[in-house]
């Protein structure tokens, strides 16, 4: 990958869109909901900010083939929801048991370890009531949308991919079954991220199918880079804290094949990317800067 930019300003971007989505959140749960405690926890997880590379990459999609990015702002605040929920639930003691995201306490080191497995059910669910109301878009493509969030969220995408990154073993692991953790952990999201906003348009099946290539070489890549940085990466500038991969002894690309490598692989997985959308003939210079980010980013 070379360092050259694209025609877009994706910097600027990123740090617009990133606002817009998050004061749209601000607005999901009403002040005045009940049980307090609940939507209090919701909402510090929800609202702390984040790099929002989920709902963003959404937006761009949509916008890649003339969508309002208003129009795709449920389903971009959808997918927010179940990454928080996500990153809830990964940080219990029974997951990873971290203490810091997104550079403060995390949610069950705040509320408990109870209210923050609800509060992570809660943005779950509330997702699905976000991504099924009425939206700008024919019945049969917002059909498809749930269909893809529920498939990546599920045991089929992110929930499996938890559950196989519990069971791996470090010495035994292989780049295979790291793959196939990270394309189901969080390459699945990701993954749906970028093909739900394509949804929002009338694609015919090349470019939905590109799409999804796009997503998941650019989730894998995602990832690899996160286990980069949680070995060369520095606390402050993550919100979370680095090394937790090393003492959990989990079965990381530095851990097979060393740092130079796993950045090159990153590299590849982009250069992949955005391959799949040439060959499609999709000139998306706003997706394939976003690509360059994921890669490039050192937090």
């Amino acid at each position: 990958m070379t360092g050259a930019r694209p025609p877009v300003d994706v910097d600027r971007y990123i740090a617009e869109t990133g606002a817009a989505v998050s004061a749209y959140l601000a607005t999901v749960f009403p002040a005045d909901a009940q049980p307090a405690r609940l939507f209090e926890a919701m909402n510090y997880s929800l609202l702390a900010g984040g790099k929002r590379i989920r709902p963003i990459l959404c937006l761009a999609a949509a916008r890649s083939f003339g969508v309002r990015e208003e129009d795709a702002m449920p389903a971009a605040a959808a997918l927010e929801l179940v990454h928080t929920y996500s990153l809830i639930h990964d940080d219990l003691p029974a997951m990873d048991d971290d203490d810091l995201r997104r550079g403060r306490p995390t949610n069950h080191r705040v509320f408990g370890e109870a209210t923050a497995l609800l509060a992570g059910d809660g943005l779950l669910t509330e997702a699905f009531a976000l991504l099924s109301q009425p939206l700008n878009v024919p019945p049969e493509r917002q059909l498809q949308m749930i269909q893809t969030l529920a498939r990546a969220a599920g045991p089929y995408g992110m929930v499996g991919g938890q559950q196989a990154d519990m069971e791996a073993n470090r010495t035994t692991g292989s780049l295979d079954q790291l793959a196939f953790i990270h394309r189901r952990k969080t390459g699945m999201l990701i993954q749906a991220s970028v093909v739900i906003g394509g949804l929002f348009a009338a694609l015919g099946p090349a470019e939905r199918e590109a799409l999804a290539a796009f997503g998941i070489e650019i989730g894998h890549a995602f990832q690899i880079v996160d286990d980069w940085l949680d070995v060369s990466g520095d606390t402050e500038a993550l919100g979370k804290q680095t090394g937790a991969d090393e003492r959990m002894q989990k079965l990381t690309y530095p851990s097979l094949i060393g740092l130079e490598r796993t950045r090159q692989l990153a590299e590849e997985r982009y250069e992949a990317a955005v391959s799949a959308l040439e060959a499609a003939g999709i000139d998306a210079p706003l997706l394939t800067g976003l690509a360059a980010y994921v890669v490039q980013r050192n937090r």
